[in-house]
């Protein structure tokens, strides 16, 4: 069967082929389409319109052509085969699985968005510590993002392995340069990682002060388990926040008794009545003890640590917000269905 045919020339018809498209050295030449072609690719486009023109001005017989250089014939034809088929689907996985990588540079280097994107999950799916570096590198010259940090991830996550390999050995004896730009990235990454975690346990110590806050109110006005307002018992039942309920009432109990003037759970409970007096909006009417007194004391001074405490109170609010606005999304019945 004759190339054009198996590309789909015309639907089968190799004699529609209005170009050849010939590979490194001349060695193979490939019947197409230039409106499949230009319409594929734009740069495959502007050659064509202007190999084209020549021709037909200069009275040349036959079909015009179009050199693909700097990649195998194999290769080729595979990237030819892809744009007449448009897509990446099962009948394509061969070539994506055997010319990925050179499919990729003439992507690249002939503008099919879509191919390029293909090449670089059908590279990525099979990275490895071995590959990497070189991967990484090709992803750099081909302007290919999403597998540039797919290598970077597996650089950060492997690097021990990544480093007993020969490219990696290759890179620090050739171009220490980019070892540097290589290390200073994941040393960038390292950081914004833990940047991260800093703050997620951050967000969740404003979370937990957050359930403190509900659960010294509960206590104060409804009472659980053990302790609870004067003059009412407290609720038998466990509340649903027990386990932070519970270690309040303990240090509830433990404030109530102490007279040590420098205890440390003693002036943990002094900063949660503060705190709570700060995000108090009805002093007037709260159970909470000193809740007036402290807010009155806030307004009154604006201690040494009042920038500290702002933001410390704002951050608290803002997770008391979220955590109101996830509890009405779970109990609302559109969340339910």
């Amino acid at each position: 069967m004759c190339e054009g045919r198996r590309l789909g020339c015309a639907a089968g018809d190799a004699a529609a082929a209005d170009v050849d498209v010939v590979t490194t050295g001349g060695r193979r030449r490939i019947p197409a389409q230039s409106s499949v072609l230009a319409s594929a690719s734009p740069v495959l486009g502007s050659i064509l319109e202007r190999r084209l023109r020549k021709d037909r001005d200069s009275g040349k017989p036959g079909r015009s052509v179009v050199r693909i250089r700097g990649v195998t014939d194999d290769a080729a034809a595979a990237f030819v085969r892809l744009l007449y088929a448009g897509r990446c689907g099962d009948g394509e996985e061969e070539d994506m699985d055997k010319h990925a990588v050179l499919v990729l540079v003439l992507a690249h280097a002939y503008q099919v968005p879509w191919l390029k994107r293909a090449c670089e999950g059908a590279i990525g799916a099979r990275l490895t510590a071995d590959s990497a570096v070189d991967v990484l590198q090709l992803a750099a010259l081909c302007d290919a993002p999403r597998l540039h940090l797919r290598c970077a991830r597996l650089l950060a996550k492997e690097f021990a392995a990544v480093e007993r390999t020969e490219a990696w050995r290759f890179l620090q004896e050739n171009d220490p340069w980019q070892e540097l730009q290589l290390l200073q990235g994941l040393h960038e990454a390292d950081m914004r990682r833990r940047k991260w975690r800093r703050k997620r346990a951050e967000q969740r110590v404003y979370v937990e002060l957050s359930e403190a806050m509900d659960c010294l109110d509960h206590i104060c006005t409804e009472g659980c388990t053990e302790v609870g307002p004067a003059g009412r018992a407290p609720a038998p039942a466990p509340c649903a926040r027990y386990a932070t309920c519970r270690g309040l009432q303990l240090l509830i109990r433990h404030f109530s008794q102490c007279h040590r003037k420098s205890c440390a759970r003693c002036q943990r409970m002094w900063q949660l009545l503060r705190l709570h007096s700060a995000i108090c909006d009805h002093p007037d009417s709260c159970n909470t003890p000193l809740c007036m007194r402290f807010k009155q004391k806030e307004q009154e001074k604006a201690g040494d640590d009042g920038d500290k405490w702002g933001l410390l109170v704002k951050k608290v609010k803002t997770a008391r917000v979220f955590s109101s606005l996830a509890n009405r999304k779970q109990m609302s019945p559109s969340s339910q269905c």
